[in-house]
């Protein structure tokens, strides 16, 4: 098919492109403004001399006392924002009292079962740290113990729903890798067993960050896999997609990294609306153009670096240990790619393979696809700039 696109039109996109981009980080609002809600952590070890199992939770205190719930992005977004904002504001000892009126409401929301019957878990330690800057979350260290028999083989862990997402790992150190596992809200664990966690190899390890970085993107990436599809619907011929696919995933493997050591940081309400302005971008260019730019590769390396950052944040909040940061990173990587190769693999068996030589392809698959998947860009944008961060 013909190139309808005039060579004005194609000499115009990048400039367009800057110009989109340029009003985006005007229009965008400051990073101060937001206080963003983030997954909560727990640290699995065992105490032998006392005979117990215990868990150092991290979390975000404030947002739980103050009822707000974890479905939202921000607590700016919450009816009880300016409650939030007080109990953010309160010193150490202020916070301990509060917090003591719903210690056993707390208590009552974890669920522990050791071989498969409920334990009762005590506080056995609290750390409330010090106010800090008010535009980042403050977490509360709480840790909490339960009676460890010596027959026991096995325990699964979860929370009430309120208290959001928690990324549950082994932090005692007789460990030789850890273990870790994302725990929506709400839901419990899969069974721990000891014996498994103390023998556990290094691949055992690779396996649950390839399994954290898949799932990142199928089926919890969204934004991403309307990204990937954007860039399959271009052609469906290996050429195009293998210099895009290289371009968006050297990109994102380099922001990555960068961003999960803390070396680059961008917060949110830059880099979220960000990636729903790529997904519109690539799709508009679509309708606009049936063939690879020359420019198109150079493009989704830009965007890449930015969804880099948004895979990051996922990594920056499970925190991993050092001796096992190289490792994990890559293995999350690898998940990632994976989980995006899935998405190109179902789009070519579902539609490329069967239409993809049809001469009404563009017309009827191409464009349409492209112009939902713009639209629902678009409309990501315009909830993530105005009413999410």
């Amino acid at each position: 098919m013909p190139d309808t696109v005039s060579p004005r039109m194609r000499v115009r996109l990048p400039g367009v492109l800057l110009a989109f981009l340029g009003a985006i980080f005007w229009i965008l609002p400051a990073p101060a403004q937001a206080h963003v809600l983030k997954t909560s952590s727990g640290f699995v070890y065992f105490n032998t001399q006392k005979g117990t199992l215990g868990i150092n939770i991290q979390l975000n205190l404030e947002a739980a006392l103050a009822g707000i719930s974890p479905e939202l992005a921000r607590t700016e977004d919450s009816p009880n924002a300016n409650e939030y904002n007080q109990l953010r504001a309160l010193p150490p000892e202020a916070l301990k009292q509060r917090f003591a009126a719903f210690r056993q409401e707390f208590l009552d929301g974890l669920r522990l079962t050791i071989d498969g019957k409920p334990a009762r878990l005590s506080i056995v330690r609290e750390n409330f740290r010090e106010v800090g800057d008010m535009t980042k979350p403050r977490y509360t260290a709480i840790v909490v113990e339960t009676p460890w028999p010596p027959e026991a083989k096995a325990f699964t862990f979860g929370w009430d729903k309120r208290f959001g997402r928690i990324a549950l790992r082994t932090g005692d150190r007789r460990v030789r890798t850890m273990k870790i596992e994302m725990i929506d809200p709400g839901q419990t664990s899969s069974a721990w067993v000891i014996d498994d966690i103390k023998a556990r190899s290094t691949f055992d390890m690779i396996k649950d960050f390839l399994k954290i970085g898949y799932t990142h993107i199928v089926p919890e990436g969204t934004d991403h896999i309307l990204f990937v599809l954007g860039i399959f619907l271009l052609s469906i011929k290996l050429r195009p997609i293998l210099i895009q696919v290289t371009s968006f995933t050297v990109a994102h493997t380099l922001t990555l990294g960068l961003g999960t050591a803390g070396i680059v940081n961008l917060p949110p309400s830059i880099v979220e609306p960000l990636i729903a302005a790529s997904i519109v971008y690539v799709a508009v260019e679509n309708i606009l153009r049936p063939t690879l730019s020359p420019w198109r590769p150079v493009i989704v390396f830009l965007f890449g670096l930015l969804h880099g950052l948004g895979f990051a944040g996922i990594l920056q909040e499970i925190g991993i240990p050092k001796g096992d940061f190289l490792l994990g990173l890559l293995s999350f990587n690898v998940g990632v790619e994976l989980g995006q190769l899935s998405v190109i693999a179902v789009a070519y068996l579902l539609v490329g393979l069967w239409f993809g030589k049809k001469p009404w392809y563009r017309q009827r698959v191409v464009i349409p696809g492209s112009l939902l998947i713009a639209l629902i860009g678009a409309f990501w944008f315009i909830q993530r700039v105005f009413f999410t961060y």
